[in-house]
């Protein structure tokens, strides 16, 4: 067996994925469900919040619809695979190459794929909320200097069920923006 079922009751490989079984709502409901930091912030934490404030954080720096969908989605594979802790995913190659093929599925479906510049802006932005978010829950600074943040990140317990909605609506949003921008510029 190579599948697992999806909450949308979708079977989905996530070794061998196929576009039209990546469904938003069902990266939206598994991250709302999943806490960040493996479970060892003091309090309940999503990695669909998580997602949401790095989209803010782009947002608030005046970065593209694009970039902001790219940070919204930046852990979409985590609905299909988990996470693994950084230290344990830089000593499994093999993990890697699963999670980079279906974050490319995951941007290719949703975007069209991504730039290495929109990249390099979501991956600076995601370790700034690492870093707020280790500071916040565990009083620990991860790397000196300390990153500025824009953003008032929204770090409480949140409703899954409204964390869900938030990251399902700030999609659909963002997914128009980014189809009319490219209207405008004769890219769609």
């Amino acid at each position: 067996m190579t599948t697992i079922t999806t909450f949308t009751k979708k079977p989905f490989d996530p070794l061998a994925p196929e576009a039209e079984l990546i469904d938003i709502r069902d990266i939206a409901h598994a991250l709302s469900m999943m806490c960040r930091a493996n479970g060892h912030f003091p309090t309940f934490y999503s990695v669909a919040q998580h997602s949401l404030n790095c989209m803010r954080e782009a947002k608030e720096r005046g970065l593209s619809e694009r970039i902001q969908l790219a940070c919204l989605l930046h852990d979409a594979s985590e609905a299909y695979i988990s996470d693994l802790t950084r230290p344990v995913k830089s000593a499994m190659p093999e993990y890697k190459a699963v999670e980079n093929r279906l974050e490319a599925a995951i941007y290719e479906k949703f975007m069209g794929g991504i730039t290495e510049e929109e990249h390099a802006a979501m991956r600076e932005i995601d370790d700034v909320l690492l870093y707020h978010e280790f500071l916040r829950f565990m009083g620990e600074k991860l790397w000196a200097p300390e990153p500025k943040i824009y953003c008032k990140p929204r770090f409480y317990f949140e409703l899954f069920g409204s964390v869900e909605k938030d990251f399902t609506s700030a999609y659909a949003c963002l997914k128009t923006a980014c189809e009319e921008q490219g209207k405008e510029n004769g890219a769609i």
